[in-house]
């Protein structure tokens, strides 16, 4: 059973947090109306003294009920005559089942409102309020509360982080045949955070973690396999995990219940990482919202697609798309109509499903040749929503939205033909259609592609192939938000908090999360690793996400080479990873640092024409490169010309080149730039002075 030491420590700090909240927003209003929901610090220690006399109750009342209970069977053993010792028993147990049932229920339905409230939750403090329920419930025994809260004390939820608590309650868990703590158990495992870095027992947690049903340890497995990760590789391993996570998303998304993933890479520049596209800036929303109310057509829609779905890291706002495709709809909007429709086909609260409305609205976008809403009517006549089945229509509307491009008519038209609904089976148009509508990024295309590779089905079997595809699927998962969070949280300057998301994502294959988590373990600014094990995790991460083809992540893995971060110098492993990113990505950074290792001979043969060569390439990669090029090449010229004056006397011809080390320091070469710079202001300020 978990300490309850730890669980007071929780409710104190999500008491504090609440109030803190509160502070912030000053409402009378809004005070009156959460008074029931608001636990302050001392309401909490009052409840969990409740709690304890509560226990110390229960046990007096069960020692009184044992003995009268003794007494009365005693009482009618004498009358009668008959000893039965199994009856005391029979009711001693009775009694404790009937108690443990009762704290249980109680327990469940603390968890269910705090689910609830965690679902409507639109801030920060309606999420802690739902954070209080998991623990009063947590408190009573209920493994799936100790699960939210152990998750909310490993990734720092509303910064309550602590790492050693949530080991204990994982361990807890794990001993009653919680999936989820053996999974959290492998991944803490296999980074060495707060436990012993140790890869073996990392597996066999990730190994009970997936025979129990955990996907996310079905998908680390999968990636184990697909890299060869402390295993030995194994294609058809591999596949057969991500199909069945793929399988879990799949049912998902046909439901319309996908993920959407907003990717932000930490290793782009700052001022592009504070305006970054997969996050919507709050001024620009705002800004956003004013055009939007000024009339803005394209605007109001594309309001109406990020609340509809909850993008750019805005939530997700029924009410709110709704309004915004209505005032387009207004305004003549085609693709409004259509998402209208949408909304009223699959139902939801702002538009509860109402198939006549979303055949009205379907049929005035269609009318104006939208794709979306041509694509509406095939989805009403295939499955039969408000008209008749009717195949042959469905096939007509979806092979007019399929000519317009959208992607998912071009799926539906795979599914027809993979299925052979309404017309024969045909797996080569099944294959073209899928095809077609994956180069959109359609997920279900994707996931059907997968199938067909994985069996041969209107294709030549490839297990490589099925795996990646369903690899793409599979990182659709609900998991995917952690992504957003992570950034959040490293925004607000909570790296552990972030590390430890992004860590976890990396650990189920995520290239960003790898790559990500690499760049704050190479910032050294974490707390929850030791010093010295941060550029060696740091080299593995990199070297993790440039297996996956991050062109970036290649030149750090040469950088880490060149300059004996978490290994030893390698300057030849470092010119064959910089080769590779020249080759392969056309990088300019490693073109560049290519060219300085050709210039000075370091772990490859001396070439000052190849040098000049990558360093023109660098120049012509990226317009960034320019200047650094400009100082290298006219460094190199110089060096140059010096050395063949020097070499043209024949009385300096004992004159040793290396002999400038000696002199000017290994540096030397920095100190003829800064040189030439010089001499470049100075005529520079003549010519214009």
């Amino acid at each position: 059973m978990k300490p309850l030491s730890l669980l007071i420590e929780i409710l104190i700090i999500l008491g504090v947090i609440i109030k803190n909240i509160e502070a912030e927003k000053h409402s009378k209003k809004q005070t009156e109306r959460n008074a029931t929901t608001q636990v302050s610090a001392n309401e909490l220690k009052q409840f969990l003294s409740h709690i304890l006399e509560r226990r110390k109750l229960i046990k007096v009342i069960y020692q009184r009920e044992n003995a009268l209970g003794k007494k009365k069977i005693q009482r009618k053993l004498r009358i009668k005559g008959i000893q039965n010792k199994d009856l005391s028993k029979r009711n001693k147990n009775h009694l404790r089942k009937q108690a443990k049932k009762n704290f249980t229920d109680e327990g469940d339905q603390l968890f269910k409102t705090g689910i609830k409230i965690l679902q409507q939750s639109k801030n920060q403090k309606q999420k802690a309020e739902a954070y209080v329920f998991f623990a009063k419930a947590a408190d009573m025994g209920n493994l799936k509360a100790m699960e939210k809260m152990a998750d909310a004390l490993l990734f720092g939820n509303f910064g309550m982080q602590n790492i050693t608590a949530a080991i204990q309650l994982y361990e807890s868990l794990a001993k009653e045949g919680s999936y989820k703590a053996q999974n959290a158990l492998g991944f803490l495992s296999s980074y060495g955070i707060g436990m012993e870095y140790n890869q073996a027992k990392a597996l066999i947690y990730y190994t009970f973690g997936s025979a129990g049903g955990s996907m996310m340890s079905q998908m680390i497995l999968g990636y184990r396999y697909l890299s060869g990760i402390n295993v030995l590789q194994n294609c058809e391993v591999a596949l057969n995990h991500y199909k069945k996570v793929a399988d879990y998303i799949a049912d998902k998304l046909e439901k319309s219940e996908g993920i959407p993933v907003e990717k932000v890479r930490l290793t782009e520049r700052p001022e592009n990482l504070s305006s970054n596209n997969e996050i919507l800036d709050w001024d620009i929303y705002q800004y956003y919202k004013f055009l939007a109310e000024r009339g803005d057509v394209q605007i109001q829609v594309s309001l109406g697609q990020l609340h509809l779905i909850g993008r750019k890291g805005l939530d997700q706002d029924y009410y709110k798309a709704l309004y915004y495709f209505l005032k387009a709809a207004k305004a003549g909007s085609a693709n409004a109509m259509a998402f209208i429709g949408k909304m009223y086909l699959e139902g939801n609260v702002a538009a509860p499903q109402n198939n006549a409305t979303a055949f009205k609205y379907f049929s005035m976008a269609a009318s104006k040749g939208n794709a979306i809403g041509l694509h509406g009517l095939g989805l009403l006549y295939f499955y039969g929503k408000g008209v008749p089945v009717n195949y042959a229509e469905a096939l007509k509307y979806f092979q007019k939205a399929a000519e317009k491009g959208w992607p998912n008519a071009q799926f539906q038209l795979g599914f027809m033909y993979y299925s052979g609904s309404g017309v024969w089976k045909d797996y080569k148009l099944a294959f073209k259609y899928f095809y077609l509508a994956s180069q959109s990024g359609q997920p279900l295309a994707i996931y059907y592609l997968a199938k067909m590779y994985a069996t041969g089905r209107g294709v030549l079997r490839s297990c490589r192939t099925a795996v990646e595809l369903y690899k793409g699927v599979c990182e659709l998962g609900h998991w995917a938000e952690k992504f957003l969070t992570a950034y959040f949280a490293y925004k607000d300057g909570d790296i552990d908090s972030s590390l430890v998301q992004y860590a976890l994502l990396a650990e189920m294959g995520y290239e960003v999360a790898q790559s990500n988590s690499a760049f704050i373990l190479e910032s050294k600014k974490a707390k929850i690793l030791e010093k010295e094990k941060m550029y060696p995790m740091a080299l593995l991460l990199w070297n993790r996400a440039a297996i996956q083809g991050n062109a970036f992540a290649r030149v750090k893995i040469g950088d880490y080479h060149y300059y004996g971060y978490g290994t030893k110098k390698d300057y030849q492993t470092a010119a064959t990873h910089y080769s590779i990113a020249a080759d392969k990505y056309h990088s300019a950074q490693a073109m560049f640092n290519l060219a300085y290792m050709y210039e000075h001979g370091l772990g490859i043969t001396k070439d000052i024409h190849l040098a000049r060569r990558l360093y023109d390439m660098a120049a012509q990669s990226s317009p960034d490169a320019h200047i650094p090029v400009f100082f290298a090449l006219m460094k190199l010229e110089t060096v140059h010309l010096l050395r063949d004056i020097l070499f043209f006397n024949q009385f300096t011809m004992r004159w040793k080149w290396m002999k400038l080390d000696n002199t000017l320091g290994p540096y030397w070469d920095l100190f003829v730039i800064g040189l030439i710079v010089a001499v470049l202001i100075f005529l520079l300020r003549n010519r214009y002075g």
